[in-house]
């Protein structure tokens, strides 16, 4: 059973979406920009954050790209729900920077949906597919066409945190031909057993990489749920240098947690 606490941090994100802090000023870097765009796989328009590299405007390099979910909660306080992870202020604070981070703000009541590749028998969702075939065929295309990027499986990740890591798992087994590094935080396999039964069925190829962490006091199940996907993904020929399997003591379910593990797995990825 989820904890009280961790449960109800995921229930206010599953049907509170529209809430805002009170911070009145943005805290997002200068190297943050957005923009709009039609997703007619979704029936809606998505805002899209981007953060590209401090040296990028002064240079010809193709950069690697990682895409992560609910942007709203990634490099903004005024717009995030209970903190942002700051991946802009971490970013802007080291030398290697050679990424481009997309951020897709979650579609406030179809947030559920959006990021749950199976339905729950109580909470719904479930429609996930969409998401992911707006992203690889409409907003990476579209990326891969405006900025400079280096557009091949082995320099793009997908990255996030609750369902969002569920459904970044899941985006990695459906769509290998176009995500080779995945990051996994605090993931919410508890939604959905079908995602180890989807895992066995799928084929990884051998240049794959999966990033994994979860902390010792989100759920009674949390750790012992990655532990069992990451088994699968061994029984499956994965070796251990193709995965990371992190379980942090103490970790909590929320943005201070994932703040503080994203440049090790940043790095990780980046390699």
């Amino acid at each position: 059973m989820i904890k009280t606490s961790v449960f109800c941090n995921i229930f206010l994100l599953l049907i509170s979406v529209v809430s805002r802090n009170s911070y009145s000023q943005s805290t997002a870097s200068q190297q943050v920009e957005k923009f709009t765009i039609e997703a007619p796989q979704l029936e809606s328009d998505k805002q899209i954050w981007v953060y590209k590299p401090e040296n990028y405007q002064d240079s010809r390099n193709a950069y690697k790209v990682i895409y992560m979910h609910d942007a709203q909660n990634l490099f903004d306080h005024k717009t995030s729900f209970a903190g942002e992870w700051g991946i802009d202020e971490i970013l802007d604070s080291i030398s290697a920077q050679k990424t481009i981070i997309v951020g897709i703000e979650h579609g406030n009541e179809k947030r559920l949906d959006e990021l749950t590749p199976f339905p729950h028998k109580k909470y719904g969702g479930g429609k996930g597919d969409f998401y992911l075939q707006f992203i690889v065929n409409t907003l990476k295309p579209y990326i891969d066409k405006n900025y400079r990027t280096l557009s091949t499986p082995e320099h793009t990740s997908i990255m996030g945190s609750s369902l969002d890591g569920l459904l970044s798992f899941y985006a990695a087994l459906k769509y290998p031909e176009v995500f080779a590094n995945t990051a996994v935080f605090s993931p919410s396999f508890w939604f959905t057993q079908d995602i180890y039964r989807f895992t066995q069925t799928v084929e990884i190829p051998k240049t794959h990489r999966f990033y994994f962490v979860v902390g010792t006091e989100e759920s009674e199940t949390a750790v012992s749920d990655q532990q069992k996907i990451v088994d699968l993904l061994l029984n499956k020929g994965m070796n251990e240098t193709q995965i990371q399997n992190k379980i942090v003591v103490g970790g909590k379910h929320n943005e201070a947690f994932w703040h503080n593990e994203f440049l090790k797995a940043y790095l990780w990825l980046t390699k």
